[in-house]
């Protein structure tokens, strides 16, 4: 708030304000969406694989991610009314506690999808070996490990975040794990298609590497979404920490509020994906609100 006060000084551009009513719709059906989730799989025992379990993760980093932006939101707006200050020993633990909700809520969502990249990519060139590999007490481990690094990354990063030497790392460690993922992409894609021409011939063989890429390229979209969502976000961040005098970037940070509404954005697309892709979780929504009526 403070550096986008200031930027309205230095620049002509004018702070766009997105509507609390739209702002909080969008939070909401976000965070019900990705909840209808977290339901359906613990229902449908079907459901109960390694796969689904990292999409649960993901669903909960987007979850964090609407419930983030919403307090924050409230807490604007409180501020505003005056029944909260901006620099009190509350307001700055509170303001503090949001910012860690953050911090989880994007490595949680990184780490999810480096996680569901890598099962992924097990389950298409080590099908056979796949229950061997990635066991479902194999997969718990890895989120238990998972958010316990995420959780006490984001407890340090926002205890030290007016430190250079905090965020450069953590603002690095988003380009960089969205490389691997990215890379990991590529490689599962090319060696896919040399390994289709070889198992051409053989008809059981095919459906299966056909659903198998099913999964990778709605995994692939996942991606997509995801650095279109949080990118703007996090290079607002950069700015705000490295030119807030800069005119450019001012301009840029005048956006502040478009790129958290997008944020939210990315909790409603993904469980849109999920229902489209997923025929196993369509049936079970469809059995849920059978059930409710």
């Amino acid at each position: 708030e403070n550096i986008s006060d200031f930027s309205l000084n230095i620049t002509d551009c004018t702070q766009v304000v997105v509507p609390e009513e739209v702002f909080f719709t969008v939070a909401a059906a976000g965070i019900l969406e990705n909840l209808l989730i977290l339901i359906a799989v613990v229902r449908n025992k079907n459901l109960h694989l390694p796969m689904y379990f990292f999409i649960c993760s993901l669903a909960i980093s987007d979850m964090l991610g609407s419930l983030y932006k919403t307090l924050e939101n409230i807490f604007i707006i409180l501020c505003k009314m005056g029944y909260l200050t901006r620099h009190g020993d509350f307001e700055k633990k509170l303001d503090d506690a949001m910012d860690s909700m953050f911090i989880l809520s994007l490595l949680g969502s990184i780490f999810s999808l480096l996680a569901i990249a890598a099962d992924r990519y097990i389950t298409i060139f080590y099908a056979l070996r796949y229950h061997n590999i990635m066991t479902l007490r194999r997969a718990l481990v890895i989120l238990a490990i998972i958010w316990a690094f995420c959780a006490g990354s984001s407890i340090a990063i926002a205890l030290f975040s007016y430190e250079a030497a905090t965020v450069i790392p953590f603002t690095i460690l988003f380009p960089l794990m969205m490389f691997f993922i990215l890379c990991l992409y590529v490689h599962m894609f090319l060696l896919a298609r040399s390994h289709a021409k070889k198992i051409a011939s053989l008809p059981s063989s095919t459906v299966h590497h056909r659903t198998n890429m099913k999964g990778a390229i709605t995994l692939t979209i996942f991606l997509g979404v995801f650095l279109c969502c949080w990118a703007p976000f996090v290079l607002h961040i950069l700015l705000a920490r490295f030119c807030p005098h800069n005119p450019y970037c001012a301009c840029y940070m005048s956006i502040f509020h478009v790129n958290g509404t997008l944020i939210m954005c990315n909790a409603i697309i993904n469980p849109m994906i999920f229902a489209f892709r997923s025929p196993e979780l369509r049936n079970t929504f469809k059995k849920m609100l059978y059930c409710s009526r």
